[in-house]
């Protein structure tokens, strides 16, 4: 009689485990659906800028860094940008600018920022005569 409640009990132990498994799949599989289906709807697109910048449009899908050095997502060759000048980054649904510490400073809309801070869509990010457009698509 102990063996078959022990056998019961085993087979109770393994078919939990595997809804607890099931369950756990389910919402990761749909928390990397969201992750996908939110990375496509940021943009940012060269408004104003030199010439082989102009029309440029990035979708964010991770950070994006803006500045004069060669590993730059967003290379500006100007003198007044520094070599890693800003960085955009997603939190969640909301698009984040911050200055990393360049001499020029970043502005939002015509005003200098000093922390990160967050964007709405239409909102324009200047990095000295260059205009970054911030769309939500």
């Amino acid at each position: 009689m102990i063996d078959i409640a022990l056998f019961a009990g085993r087979l109770l132990l393994i078919a939990l485990l595997f809804l607890f498994l099931f369950v756990a799949m389910r919402t990761g599989i749909g928390l990397v659906k969201g992750q996908n289906r939110l990375s496509e709807n940021w943009t940012i697109a060269v408004e104003r800028g030199p010439r082989e910048l102009r029309g440029l449009k990035i979708a964010v899908n991770g950070p994006v860094v803006v500045g004069r050095a060669p590993g730059a997502d967003i290379v500006i060759a100007a003198s007044y940008v520094s070599g890693r000048h800003a960085r955009f980054s997603r939190l969640a649904e909301n698009l984040l600018v911050e200055d990393l510490g360049s001499t020029n400073g970043t502005m939002v809309n015509g005003k200098l920022i000093s922390s990160a801070t967050q964007l709405e869509d239409g909102d324009t990010v200047s990095i000295g005569d260059v205009t970054l457009l911030v769309r939500l698509q």
